[in-house]
């Protein structure tokens, strides 16, 4: 268990900033083998166990950051709240080795069936399942490494967890060296590379209008500064400086770049940033909480258009303790300091904000983390051309978070065939083109302002035309049918080990 949870450790390296994704094969290929000569499955699943929890607290140790330096958690507490976090998404590294060895014992499967079969189908399903059980949580999905390997291909046909179930295949091929049909997975996984290769000069979607211009804004707005009143005024007049600096197609804001609700902005606020969009015949999205009523409030993106047009976007993917409190763990979230907290959900299908000849669909902070909603919001009848993440990485200090949510940007570029344009707080802000390469970036923590000249794509990839079909659901459906199956499979668990002892 201890060498396991080293290996899951150590498929951090795999992940940007490193790179080096041909890690992960051997280190998944030492899972597999471990799992595969243990012969029980109670072993099995400790095994699986350990290495989803040294890969979930090794790749997302920055949390720490959040709750201890500005949520005011104390370090033990917050230390403890990450390693039980390791340990919850270790439970699905469990379910996958686990239930494997149960199936081989069940079925009495051969080792190639095993290696080549089992095993990837499983890991891949326990991927999928992280993303949406409970709201999900799929940072540091395997596939998020190859968005620029060999494998970064197959992205458009079947996205990260179908490449996630492709990095287990190449590692059981590398386990199978083991075995003696050593030489057919030695080519089986030289076909997948070559194959993934090929496909990555296939273009699924095609240019759509003409180029707009962007200037995407980099505040560097100190996250203990950001909700302080002292700093807040400073803030507002930074922003409104930026915006109007210069005119440009589209100019976009960071997430919450105005944390103030819009009856508490000075009187003329608003109403200069209007001018300033008609007078030059610029577009706005800014980013900041809306409110409907006195007690519900929203994670916002707010647009204006050069002829007074106004847009709103609703985050509708929220995070857990950060943006809405899940039942039974208020006592947890009143220990952290985190403002604008409790948010309303947005609406499942939101329009793009219309820019001279293009579409930008806006998504806020991690909700890029989830390609099958982004997928269903580009399956109407006008869909966005381009998309744009509006984030504050300023939580996570001077942390792999930055480089490793890029990554997942790039990924539903490659996903999607559309540009993602990223505007952040402290990096990364930058233009990802419709190949999921990064065509211009700002240095992270560093205020600035990004330009450039985006090209939109329309059309489908088969990713974007089957991807969350009867998968995405409704969030009060969602929480049912997820409680129904947890139930179901605990149920499941309990009848098989009742019929064990019997």
């Amino acid at each position: 268990m201890l060498f396991a949870a080293l290996a899951g450790a150590a498929s951090l390296f795999s992940f940007a900033p490193f790179g080096a994704w041909p890690l992960q094969f051997p280190l998944l290929a030492f899972l597999f083998y471990q799992v595969g000569i243990s012969t029980s499955v109670r072993r099995a699943s400790l095994i699986g166990w350990a290495f989803g929890l040294g890969w979930s607290v090794a790749g997302m140790h920055w949390l720490y950051i959040a709750m201890h330096r500005f949520g005011g958690l104390a370090a033990p507490l917050a230390a403890l709240a990450i390693l039980l976090l390791g340990a919850y998404m270790g439970l699905f590294a469990a379910c996958a080795t686990g239930f494997a060895a149960w199936l081989r014992r069940r079925w009495s499967m051969p080792v190639a069936a095993f290696l080549m079969l089992c095993l990837p189908a499983t890991w891949g399903l326990s991927e999928w399942l992280r993303g949406w059980v409970f709201t999900g949580f799929p940072w540091a999905a395997s596939g998020y490494a190859h968005h620029a390997s060999a494998l970064a291909g197959y992205a458009p046909l079947i996205g990260v967890y179908g490449i996630g179930v492709l990095v287990a295949l190449c590692a059981a091929c590398l386990t199978m060296l083991t075995q003696r049909a050593r030489w057919p997975a030695l080519g089986l996984l030289c076909v997948l590379l070559l194959a993934g290769f090929g496909l990555g000069h296939i273009g699924w979607t095609r240019p759509h209008g003409a180029p707009i211009s962007v200037r995407l804004l980099q505040g560097n707005v100190a996250q203990d500064e950001k909700f302080d009143s002292a700093h807040v005024e400073q803030a507002l007049s930074l922003y409104r400086a930026m915006i109007t600096a210069a005119p440009a197609d589209l100019i976009a804001t960071p997430e919450t770049a105005i944390v103030l609700y819009p009856h508490q902005l000075p009187p003329d606020y608003l109403a200069s940033l209007a001018r300033f969009a008609h007078e030059t015949s610029s577009s706005l999205l800014v980013g900041m909480p809306l409110t409907d009523s006195p007690t519900q409030f929203s994670n916002s993106v707010a647009g204006i258009g050069p002829a007074g047009q106004a847009y709103r976007f609703d985050k509708q993917h929220l995070v857990p303790f950060g943006e809405f409190v899940p039942a039974g763990f208020r006592w947890f979230v009143d220990l952290m300091h985190i403002p604008l907290g409790d948010f309303n959900r947005g609406a499942r299908i939101q329009p793009a904000f219309a820019v001279r000849d293009q579409r930008v669909l806006p998504n806020i902070c991690y909700e890029d983390a989830f390609g099958e909603e982004i997928a269903e919001q580009l399956r109407v009848a006008q869909p966005a051309t381009m998309l744009l993440n509006m984030s504050n990485l300023a939580w996570y200090g001077e942390s792999v978070a930055i480089p490793q949510h890029l990554q997942i940007s790039r990924m539903r570029a490659l996903e999607t065939g559309r540009p993602m344009l990223r505007s952040t707080n402290n990096g990364a802000t930058a233009v990802i083109d419709a190949r999921g390469a990064v065509t211009a970036q700002l240095a992270p923590y560093t205020r600035g302002v990004l330009t450039a000249k985006v090209q939109g794509m329309a059309g489908s990839t088969p990713y974007i035309a089957g991807a969350g079909r009867g998968v995405v659901l409704r969030p009060k459906s969602a929480q049912r049918r997820r409680q129904n199956a947890v139930t179901a499979f605990t149920c499941y668990i309990v009848s098989q080990r009742l019929r064990k002892k019997s």
